[in-house]
């Protein structure tokens, strides 16, 4: 990567490394090194072990400072939702992260979402990683708030840090005095790759039905939909 497109990510991230091999590397993923074996730089998951730390403790101790009376078991669903791996996309999603990472041909050809999703996520947490080991704890904690904690109160005000099951059923008792329950409706296909189709009950009633290569999987996109029929 070219000194100029590493000045062009840092002023994305506001920050300017010291070493800027560690920001590099925090943008290697491991099939690059399949095929570069040659390569000067280490991938990027040591530094993701590092970054995630970092992130839980700045994110707990904003939680804990700015919370007080909040009960912990709010305090662990907020924290789990501003640190997920999909929250992480979004904020890599936001930077343009993804121009800047070392893949192998193969992983940069596969657009399978879900797959980008987690190295994109994981990519995040590798820069906060650079970031502590570059310049401490200050520049990685004014890089997670200004990025990731910021979007605490748009969680706060979709609700989103309910998984859509618990999301549904503390609807259904609220509304409607109805605890939900599911029943799985049908199984097709080999041992190794079935898949699922749920019915989401209100009582009696079917609300709606979801698919998935899980129960639980199948479980939670019932609960999705479930969610938008009742436009809850």
């Amino acid at each position: 990567m070219l000194s100029s497109e590493l000045n062009k990510l840092q002023k994305r991230l506001g920050v300017k490394f010291i070493d800027e091999s560690l920001l590099k590397q925090a943008l290697v993923h491991r099939s690059y090194l399949n095929e570069h074996p040659d390569f000067n730089i280490g991938h990027n998951e040591r530094l993701e072990f590092l970054g995630d730390a970092v992130l839980e403790i700045v994110v707990t101790e904003f939680l804990y400072l700015n919370f007080a009376n909040t009960p912990e078991g709010d305090l662990t669903n907020w924290r789990a939702s501003l640190v997920n791996a999909k929250m992480l996309y979004e904020v890599a999603n936001d930077l343009g992260i993804e121009e800047y990472l070392y893949l192998s041909r193969g992983e940069s050809k596969d657009k399978n979402k879900k797959s980008r999703q987690y190295i994109l996520a994981d990519a995040i947490e590798a820069i906060i990683g650079a970031m502590y080991l570059d310049q401490g704890i200050e520049v990685a904690k004014k890089f997670i708030l200004t990025n990731v904690v910021s979007r605490l109160n748009e969680i706060l005000k979709n609700q989103s840090y309910l998984d859509p099951k618990s999301h549904f059923q503390e609807k259904a008792q609220e509304l409607k005095g109805i605890t939900p329950h599911y029943q799985i409706l049908d199984e097709t296909g080999p041992d190794h790759a079935k898949i699922f189709t749920v019915g989401l009950y209100l009582g009696e009633e079917l609300v709606i039905s979801g698919m998935g290569s899980s129960k639980q999987e199948a479980q939670v996109d019932a609960a999705a939909k479930g969610l938008k029929k009742m436009q809850w």
